[in-house]
């Protein structure tokens, strides 16, 4: 039902796809880039389901339960549980997101580098923890909003060089459009 919604959007808004997710990849951690309205993630979502590619972000466990939960859940929600850990403090939502990522075969776990739809000089670099601590690679999704194209970018693997890495990632970024450039990545 879902893939046929997204069929229909991407038909009626004259969006086409780029969809080349990494041959074999199935735990990863896919920023969606850049992240300027609250349209992204209307288009982002049916991408997502067009390509097959089984994306999930994160949302406190508290939000996931009854209708909510479930309708949450069939748009890839995973709650996330910080729980104490030993030393009585909670985890971080990093620390979950990392746990989560090993202890499953097949994960792909959304972010937003940027945190807001607004314009930032500097990524939250949560998404860059989570992929190291978690060995497994950044996949950048994009969508385009010049070109009407939602699709796969550039895939990193991290190397503990963050601020050069994270850099790669935003010149990519650059060469997209948002639905509002002047938010766009710098």
């Amino acid at each position: 039902m879902m893939k046929l919604l997204s069929r229909f959007v991407f038909w009626i808004s004259g969006w086409s796809l780029n969809a080349n997710w990494p041959e074999g990849l199935k735990k990863a951690v896919l920023i969606a880039i850049p992240h300027t309205s609250n349209w992204d993630i209307l288009y982002a979502r049916a991408a997502f389901f067009l390509m097959d590619i089984p994306v999930r972000f994160t949302i406190k466990k508290e939000v996931m339960v009854g209708p909510l939960g479930w309708l949450l859940s069939g748009l890839g929600a995973i709650g996330i549980d910080r729980k104490r850990i030993p030393g009585g403090r909670k985890q971080t939502y990093t620390e979950a997101m990392v746990n989560m990522l090993k202890e499953r075969d097949e994960l792909v776990i959304m972010v937003t580098p940027e945190g807001t739809r607004s314009q930032v000089k500097k990524w939250k670099s949560g998404f860059y923890h989570i992929a190291l601590g978690a060995n497994v690679p950044i996949v950048v999704g994009y969508l385009d909003y010049k070109k009407k194209e939602a699709g796969i970018g550039p895939c990193i693997y991290p190397d503990g060089n963050m601020d050069a890495q994270i850099e790669e990632l935003k010149a990519f970024g650059r060469t997209v459009t948002g639905k509002h450039p002047e938010k766009g990545i710098v």
